[in-house]
């Protein structure tokens, strides 16, 4: 094969590339399989709220540094969804010492997520944030985390219900109130939505470039979007990719996110 049938073929994968859906990139998490053996993996309602929302094509990215930098992850994918986790943020990246309280942690997802948000926000590129990842948008603009929210003087118990179906586990339980005139108000069109909770932590100070947008009945932050940000950059601390499609409230928070990745092709 000659140098200029080898260039034919490449110039045709770049075009399919940009004649094909949008890219949006899930953050993965590290799980044990039987107790062993390390895997990423993204859970499925995080993967079919981006198939059946955004008209994007959903895709795993691994939360491993040394896979790969931050601009090809971003040269790849039009988009990401910064998922929710089990494994917290290492309280040391804000500068708190570790505690029992703050649980296990995964430096190689705080190795991939942070820079991540602070480079696409520079770019433009959408992202939006999920429990966990509502927390790396924090803590990624500078703010820090409180280790067990429920803790805190008048604060209620956000945490997961330790028993019942998953369906009983993610159904609605409290409202969140939405600032006048915001990002939030204008996606979804109200001023008070009712939402699912399964975080024990949640925002203590907010980073530099961090508007709350949403609040809890007890004031725990909720929902936040990046000041200044030239593209989509929302986040929220409860869990919209479960059951989205069906759930007023997730499904335009999924459909914005498409609708800006689609703006923003060729980025």
């Amino acid at each position: 094969m000659g140098r200029h049938d080898l260039s034919f073929r490449w110039s045709g994968i770049a075009k399919r590339r940009t004649m094909a859906k949008p890219i949006i990139g899930i953050i993965g998490n590290a799980h044990l399989i039987n107790d062993e053996y390390p895997v990423q993996a993204v859970g499925l309602s995080n993967i079919e709220a981006v198939a059946d929302l955004t008209g994007a094509v959903p895709l795993m990215v691994p939360a491993v540094p040394r896979v790969g930098a931050i601009g090809d992850l971003i040269e790849a994918c039009d988009g990401f969804v910064f998922t929710g986790g089990r494994p917290n943020i290492h309280p040391s990246l804000y500068g708190h010492e570790p505690t029992e309280k703050h649980g296990t942690f995964d430096p190689d997802r705080d190795a991939v997520t942070l820079p991540l948000i602070r480079e696409c926000v520079a770019r433009g590129v959408p992202v939006f944030g999920i429990c966990r990842g509502f927390q790396e948008f924090n803590v990624a603009f500078g703010g820090t985390l409180h280790p067990e929210i429920r803790e805190i003087p008048g604060r209620m118990n956000h945490r997961m219900p330790p028993d019942g179906t998953l369906e009983e586990k993610f159904e609605l339980r409290h409202i969140v109130s939405l600032a006048e005139g915001g990002a939030f108000h204008r996606v979804l069109g109200a001023r008070e939505v009712m939402v699912n909770s399964l975080h024990g932590q949640g925002i203590l100070d907010r980073g530099e470039r961090i508007v709350i947008e949403g609040y809890a009945p007890d004031e725990t932050p909720e929902a936040i979007v990046v000041e200044a940000a030239p593209g989509f950059a929302m986040a929220v601390q409860w869990h919209p990719e479960w059951n989205a499609a069906n759930d007023p409230v997730s499904r335009p928070l999924f459909q914005a996110l498409g609708a800006a990745v689609a703006a923003g092709v060729g980025h």
